[in-house]
């Protein structure tokens, strides 16, 4: 059961307790590489998420990375297209700890300059290494050719470039214009009072964080997708293949439909069906899998592979019969029951952790402003019919839906 409460400014709090010693918190802000405005502006949501901890007004670096490691506790964020997340995992008692430390950084960092410097030969060094990981870059490359010039398009880490001409004021007006309460989550998993939850959210969140007196942007426009098929020479040892097409948004009605079928073509378990067939069948790769990514008013699903150049060809092949397979048969009841209950129990392997859930509630919280039960998404998932799997195949995953990007 979760429990739930909004203060007076807007900010959001979800609330899930177990009986754990460890608590795990984080905020959730609804602003990622797609809410930047312009070309210059490119990276710069990442590069906040880095420089938050360089200094506030009431603390140097030193102290902000001391404040919760220095009692055993692990502090971290991240970015994506669409949020940024600041977590923490202590044992329960340093609760008000992580709280008040998130405060800080989130609504009274001041970036200083020497700080900063620091940092971008940091991040650049991060996008070295993503250079280096052509496994990862494919990614970025594909999502740039299919989303053109929509914001969706952007590479989070954003260029060497932008990163060199960062200063701590546009990082300050960024955070200003989007690190805003209506967007924000406060996400808790752990064995707390959830009246005292509150309280320290009030104290740390309410007295020097006012709502904000316009109202957040509406999201920008559904992407148009643009299609390809693309060779690039990267002097790579292996080919590495992406094949992907549009897929259901975040808000879709097949979106149940569509998670289960991308399970059942290249999930992580061994026995799904890219695997099976291109790796146990035939060898001919060590990493094969499909991703779904739904975002708010997008969505793709993409098949990576990284294979032998000559057997590029005949891996590609045997991934479009695969998909043709899910077109053209539909699943028995005993198939689609097996696998209603393999999603059914990774999901619950996932959100045994903690952590992973309170990033599970949070990220949902911030976009549905409910958050469903496991078993609230079993029963979708059970609800799932062969008919309704393969009508969503044959709409989604007809060959002509696909681009497809090598790197050789």
């Amino acid at each position: 059961m979760y429990l739930y409460h909004t203060l007076p400014n807007g900010i959001r709090i979800i609330f899930h307790q177990n009986n754990s010693i460890v608590v795990h918190a984080g905020v959730y802000i609804g602003v990622g590489s797609r809410h930047e405005q312009s070309p210059a502006e490119e990276g710069i949501a990442h590069f906040i998420e880095h420089s938050i901890f360089k200094g506030t007004e009431h603390r140097r670096s030193y102290h902000i990375r001391n404040r919760i490691d220095g009692v055993g506790g692990e502090l971290d964020a991240f970015t994506t297209k669409e949020e940024t997340c600041v977590y923490a995992s202590a044992l329960k008692e340093h609760l008000e700890r992580c709280l008040e430390l998130f405060s800080d950084i989130l609504f009274h960092s001041t970036f200083p300059e020497h700080e900063i410097e620091k940092e971008k030969d940091v991040v650049i060094e991060e996008i070295n290494l993503y250079k280096d990981s052509p496994s990862e870059l494919i990614f970025d490359d594909f999502e740039e050719m299919i989303f053109g010039s929509h914001p969706l398009a952007h590479n989070i880490l954003g260029s060497k470039k932008n990163v060199k001409h960062f200063t701590s004021a546009q990082l300050s007006d960024f955070m200003r214009r989007n690190y805003t309460p209506n967007r924000m989550v406060i996400s808790v998993v752990g064995n707390v009072d959830f009246n005292r939850l509150i309280r320290l959210c009030e104290k740390y969140f309410c007295q020097s964080v006012p709502a904000p007196s316009e109202p957040t942007p509406s999201p920008d426009l559904q992407p148009s997708y643009r299609q390809f098929n693309t060779s690039i020479n990267k002097r790579t040892h292996q080919v590495h293949m992406l094949i992907g097409c549009p897929a259901p948004t975040m808000f879709a009605d097949e979106k149940t439909a569509f998670t289960l079928l991308n399970n059942i073509l290249g999930g992580p378990a061994m026995n799904s069906r890219l695997n099976v067939s291109v790796r146990e069948k035939q060898g001919f790769c060590y990493t094969i899998e499909s991703q779904y990514i739904p975002f708010t008013n997008a969505g793709l699903f993409y098949i990576y592979a990284g294979v032998d150049s000559d057997a590029a060809e005949r891996s590609t092949q045997l991934i479009l019969a695969e998909l043709r397979r899910l077109r053209e048969e539909r699943l028995s009841p005993q198939q689609i029951r097996a696998a209603q209950t393999q999603l059914i129990g990774q999901m619950a392997i996932t959100n045994d952790s903690g952590l992973n859930e309170m990033q599970s509630i949070g990220k949902a919280y911030l976009n549905f402003d409910h958050v469903d039960s496991l078993e609230e998404m079993n029963r979708d998932i059970l609800s799932v019919t062969p008919a309704q799997l393969q009508e969503v195949a044959q709409n989604l995953l007809a060959d002509q839906n696909f681009s497809f990007l090598f790197y050789k």
